[in-house]
């Protein structure tokens, strides 16, 4: 058996005969740092932390960051004397820190060009285009709000109060036009009431539409397109839910036909229609307001037909002279 060793920590006094004297002997703290002693948790916490940064795949971002650190570490980053493209400059009379090309030069560059790496799948000159129409926005922008500031309080009441009168004119035409439509309909056009898929009445016009008097020929083309709108897209859910060769004999041939005849009509340039859309929507009313008077003894502001033409009781053409 190994004898026994004291223990470092212990100071054993001696007496002046040289023996030891235990009974002044002092037992000092252990000196250690905690600091260095790693408990059993803290050791499964650190290699559990390696082992998730040994298996962590960096993402797209990541990588792109690290590429583009790098890059730019390359370029910060002046030719080694150890390269070989250095050496071969060096023999051709290079030193570090002077320019290429001939000595005495003051313009010469000692410095390369810096690199700008283009990202982005963009045309090279996309970003000098998205420049020149930010550019033109702004000024374009700067320039409405300078002349809004310019505007006065009084232009500004009169415009708005302009385009309220336009507005509201433009929705007597249309009530006009119903009114007209209302009289000269049965007349003018020849068709049969038909029902729709989602069971509206629906008026088969069988006549062109240019013989229907321009004054209310703008509301059928309107109608029209409506019409022939929903038409497709009843058609297109049709055909999702049905083969194309499929045919419906139940469908009536005369709604064919006529709905190919509006398409026909509604594709067709009208340039009377357009040139009477194009006058000013007061001007369209007063030529419908006289039309109904002239026409069909009927008073627009009134909404009364009269029973002969001299309309007596009607105040006059115009709707200030109805109160």
């Amino acid at each position: 058996m190994a004898p026994l060793k004291e223990p470092q920590n212990k100071v054993v006094p001696t007496t002046e005969d040289g023996e030891d004297d235990y009974m002044s002997m002092a037992i000092l703290e252990p000196t250690f740092s905690t600091a260095q002693i790693e408990t059993s948790a803290q050791r499964r916490a650190r290699k559990k932390r390696e082992a998730e940064a040994r298996a962590h795949q960096p993402s797209k971002a990541e990588l792109a960051r690290q590429a583009e650190l790098s890059r730019d570490e390359a370029l910060n980053t002046s030719l080694p004397m150890t390269s070989k493209g250095f050496q071969m400059m060096a023999k051709l009379g290079f030193k570090a820190g002077s320019a290429l090309g001939k000595e005495g030069n003051e313009h010469a560059r000692k410095e390369p060009l810096n690199v700008v790496v283009k990202e982005g799948r963009a045309g090279v000159g996309m970003e000098g285009e998205k420049k020149r129409k930010f550019r033109e926005e702004a000024e374009d922008a700067n320039g409405s709000e300078g002349a809004k500031r310019r505007e006065t309080e009084g232009e500004f009441r009169e415009r708005q109060g302009k385009e309220r009168e336009e507005k509201r004119a433009e929705g007597l035409c249309w009530g006009a036009m119903r009114v007209l439509e209302g009289f000269e309909g049965d007349s003018s056009r020849d068709g049969s009431d038909q029902r729709n898929d989602e069971g509206e009445a629906v008026k088969v016009v069988e006549k062109p539409t240019k013989q229907i008097h321009v004054l209310w020929r703008g509301l059928i083309r309107d109608r029209l397109d409506k019409e022939r709108e929903r038409r497709m897209q009843y058609d297109l859910h049709q055909s999702l839910s049905r083969h194309a060769a499929y045919d419906d004999p139940e469908e009536e041939k005369q709604e064919r036909q006529a709905l190919g005849t509006w398409e026909e009509e509604i594709e067709e340039e009208d340039a009377e229609l357009d040139a009477f859309n194009a006058l000013d929507p007061s001007k369209r009313l007063g030529r419908m307001i006289e039309h109904l008077r002239e026409r069909w003894r009927y008073c627009f502001w009134c909404k009364f037909q009269y029973p002969d033409e001299r309309m007596e009781g009607c105040p006059g053409l115009f709707e200030d002279e109805h109160g």
